[in-house]
């Protein structure tokens, strides 16, 4: 079991402003707020909680208004240990109160996921398995293991940046299990423990994680708020990555996830300049950059390039989450050295995928043109259904992306979300996309379902939001939320 301690400074921060005018008894509040914190994986489990007395002091609450929300939350099987005994993180076993509630909805009406930013297959991806199967013979007198990937997979994604204006040769590249696990092993090689790490605030919450889980320092840069979908600080993020001596800064400048703004080319040119001759790694996640629906295309501004920058590129957003093919493209040194590092984690990615991935990637992106027009739509639709039964919530309209970053009236979107189980919708709060319980009134909404689905979305979504305006109670969702 983990002997880690939650600091009573790290939980207030995370907790943010739990407490919602009229959101019904302070304990309940206070008990839901870190029942989320716990299933979002913002907290740990195994994790020691700090004490009654002095979390009660640091909120500015009776004592006996914390050990009644310590005591729930033990009922509920989100802690453990006695009263008087130190409280430690968990998840329940079995069946509890109010989980019953929220299954019985899902059995009659369905539940309907918003946790995940991903578009389902189309047709071409069974097309491309079927022609990968035909040439996988060709393959089997090798042995199999690609460290960097299939030579004829590299030179695809090469040509694909060469199409954007960036040279680029297969020995720049390096195939991986998805975005995520080419970040994973960037952190790997350049982050030693207490190491700071630069990214965009708010982020994908994937990301957030692996920078943790390699020990590095969280040093988050906000994002402007209100100031237009293509505004960056890149004043704060080179000052953040000077002062901090940063060896890596991770930022999503093209549709990022969840605002789906992105960056301006001036800006990034300005970027590069003001980080010229520091020894940051500037690692850009461009997962999203093919996901253009409004304006002009991100592939135009991402061609700005140096020396110390290495990009992600992924086919899960684009194409569908469950083809893990994604890739590495950065400096030949960077990229041998990460083919040697990388057999103490992982051996390379199936030969079968990276077929069919060429299969995908040299279709002239056929594909993804003729489901942008679909995207925008669902997009609007949703925009539309909100303003309808929400007119108090601000959904800007993004250029790109699979999401809208939604402004709330209170601070209420960990209330939202556990209420929102409830009425059979899985939503992902905002502070799940930033870290000291940032972001509490913010919501990302994809727009990647039916229209039909998001209509009903909507509905639910504008019940439970209802309810966390009279103080309704919440339910207790049953496992961890995992957010794509």
């Amino acid at each position: 079991m983990s002997l880690r301690s939650i600091g009573l400074v790290s939980l207030t921060r995370h907790l943010g402003a739990w407490r919602a005018q009229g959101g019904g008894a302070a304990y309940l509040q206070l008990a839901g707020a870190v029942r989320l914190l716990i299933l979002d994986g913002r907290l740990p489990l195994a994790a020691r909680l700090p004490g009654e007395r002095e979390l009660a002091q640091a909120l500015g609450l009776s004592r006996t208004t914390v050990s009644a929300a310590y005591g729930r939350l033990r009922d509920d099987g989100f802690l453990t240990g006695g009263q008087g005994a130190a409280a430690r993180t968990s998840l329940p076993a079995g069946p509890g109160p109010g989980r019953e509630a929220a299954a019985e909805v899902s059995a009659k009406s369905g539940l309907i996921d918003l946790t995940a930013a991903v578009l389902p297959a189309d047709p071409n991806v069974h097309a491309a398995y079927v022609r990968a199967l035909e040439r996988l013979p060709a393959n089997l007198p090798g042995h199999g293991y690609e460290t960097a990937g299939l030579e004829e997979l590299r030179e695809a994604v090469a040509a694909g940046y060469r199409r954007r204006g960036l040279p680029t040769s297969p020995g720049q590249i390096l195939i991986t299990h998805g975005a995520h696990n080419g970040l994973v092993h960037l952190l790997r090689l350049t982050t030693r423990p207490g190491a700071p790490v630069v990214f965009d605030h708010p982020t994908y919450p994937q990301a957030i994680d692996a920078i943790l889980a390699a020990g590095g320092r969280a040093v988050p840069v906000a994002l402007p708020d209100g100031e237009g979908e293509e505004s960056w600080d890149v004043e704060g993020l080179v000052s953040a990555c000077r002062s901090s001596g940063a060896a890596m800064a991770y930022l999503v400048l093209d549709h990022n996830n969840p605002t789906g703004r992105m960056m301006r080319a001036a800006d990034r040119t300005r970027l590069l300049a003001g980080l010229k001759g520091s020894e940051t790694l500037l690692v850009l996640d461009e997962t999203l950059v093919e996901l253009t629906l409004s304006g002009p295309p991100a592939l135009s501004a991402s061609a700005v390039d140096a020396p110390r920058v290495v990009r992600l590129g992924s086919m899960s957003k684009s194409v569908w989450g469950g083809l893990r093919i994604g890739w590495i493209r950065a400096d030949r040194a960077v990229i041998q050295r990460l083919a040697q590092s990388r057999a103490s984690f992982d051996l390379g990615v199936p030969i079968l995928e990276q077929l069919a991935a060429v299969e995908l990637l040299n279709d002239g992106g056929k594909a993804l043109a003729a489901r942008r027009p679909l995207l925008r739509a669902r997009r609007d639709h949703l925009r539309a259904r909100l303003a309808e039964q929400l007119p108090d919530w601000v959904c800007p309209r993004p250029a790109g992306g699979l999401s809208l970053w939604a402004r709330l009236p209170a601070p209420i979107s960990s209330a939202l979300t556990i209420r929102a189980e409830a009425e059979g919708l899985r939503l992902a709060a905002g502070p799940r996309f930033g870290v000291d319980g940032a972001f509490e009134r913010r919501l990302r909404l994809p727009y990647t379902l039916p229209e039909a689905d998001l209509d009903e979305a909507v509905t639910r979504l504008a019940r439970a939001a209802k309810m966390v305006g009279r103080g309704g109670k919440a339910v207790t969702a049953t496992k961890p939320v995992p957010v794509y």
